[in-house]
């Protein structure tokens, strides 16, 4: 295993999409949401250890969640777990991440992905990571996994790439496209140059420090100071302080968007992001009329029909005459909503900040 090689795990979020499931105090990225066994960020952290070593493989998490990261990883060291003050969005907490790497091992190759994604065929997904650390070990690019659209999502971002391309599978890209609408989804998958944004980044840390010295010069300057204070006892402070001076911009918007080399792969590896329910569902196994259950051992559903049922394993629940909801119980709050109305949750949750305070939230 190449010891140049490492992962950053984003796991900060706090998957309001989710709710009440996913709450503030422990967020999705930590529970078996699909019922397998593992909670999502366990699995993410599998997959890399069959890319990185073990050593190599750091988490960076709101401060609140390191416990977590610690109980649910038993092997991380407390030096891998990368803890952020305040909520930055992904730029800041990439560049924690790349620049304490670069301190370390300036020949640094890494990927950086979020904590929260499903992959179906790993062999697949690992064959695509490390042809990626390859490439970008060699050539002075930013990498993104693009995937392969199976139709118009009107949910995901996409990726636009040209027929010019390093190492043969590398397109060169040629724009970011946050979210369409249906028609232009429609558009983009009947042109053929189009691929889903995976969020899933790879790069040498000599590239990233690059990009950001060009493109975000005030976090590079604000990481770049800390480089003394990297794997020190002053580390935790300094990064605390310095979060409070970071703007407030994703790494698609802060760099990917605005380098002349970023490229794509395009890869199939059975990829979802699991940002709404509607995601789970679709994944999740269903009855002869369409109900996903989970768990289902105390279940029972009388005249309904494609529902996505999400409740306690030891609560008797029984429903009739119900089609196409999404029906989810935790923390002792229950939510009934019409599947075509899970965007409006977000907002749901925002209104029960205001009137019961953070208690449910």
């Amino acid at each position: 295993m190449n010891k140049n090689y490492y992962a950053i795990i984003m796991a900060g979020g706090i998957g309001s999409r989710f709710w009440p499931i996913s709450r503030s105090s422990y967020p999705k990225q930590f529970l078996d949401i699909l019922g397998t066994g593992k909670t999502l960020i366990q699995n993410t952290y599998d997959r890399f250890l069959k890319v990185c070593p073990e050593e190599n493989i750091y988490v960076v998490t709101n401060e609140n969640y390191a416990e977590l990261v610690k109980q649910q990883i038993p092997g991380i060291a407390d030096n891998q777990i990368l803890t952020e003050p305040v909520m930055r969005n992904t730029a800041p907490c990439i560049a924690y991440g790349c620049y304490k790497i670069n301190s370390l091992n300036p020949d640094a190759a890494i990927v950086v992905a979020p904590s929260d994604h499903l992959i179906l065929d790993e062999a697949a997904f690992n064959l695509a990571i490390e042809k990626s650390l390859k490439i970008a070990s060699q050539k002075d690019c930013l990498i993104t996994l693009g995937i392969k659209p199976s139709r118009p999502d009107t949910g995901y971002g996409y990726i636009q790439f040209t027929d010019n391309t390093i190492g043969e599978e590398f397109h060169k890209v040629k724009t970011f496209t946050e979210k369409p609408n249906l028609e232009l989804a429609k558009t983009f998958i009947q042109s053929g140059d189009f691929l889903w944004n995976a969020g899933i980044f790879v790069w040498s840390a000599k590239s990233i420090i690059q990009a950001f010295g060009w493109y975000q010069p005030e976090i590079s300057e604000i990481f770049a100071e800390a480089r003394s204070v990297y794997n020190t006892p002053e580390e935790k402070e300094r990064i605390n302080t310095a979060y409070t001076q970071c703007t407030n911009i994703s790494i698609d918007y802060g760099i990917m968007e605005k380098a002349t080399n970023v490229y794509v792969l395009p890869s199939e590896f059975g990829w979802s992001d699991l940002g709404t329910w509607a995601s789970i569902y679709q994944l999740a196994d269903k009855d002869y009329v369409g109900n996903a259950v989970i768990p289902s051992e105390k279940v029972i559903m009388y005249d309904s029909s494609n529902c996505m049922v999400n409740v306690p394993s030891d609560k008797l629940v029984v429903l009739q005459g119900l089609h196409d909801f999404i029906v989810v119980e935790s923390n002792n709050t229950l939510l009934i909503c019409p599947r075509d109305q899970e965007q409006n949750v977000k907002q749901v949750v925002a209104d029960v900040k205001q009137k019961f305070g953070v208690k449910y939230i």
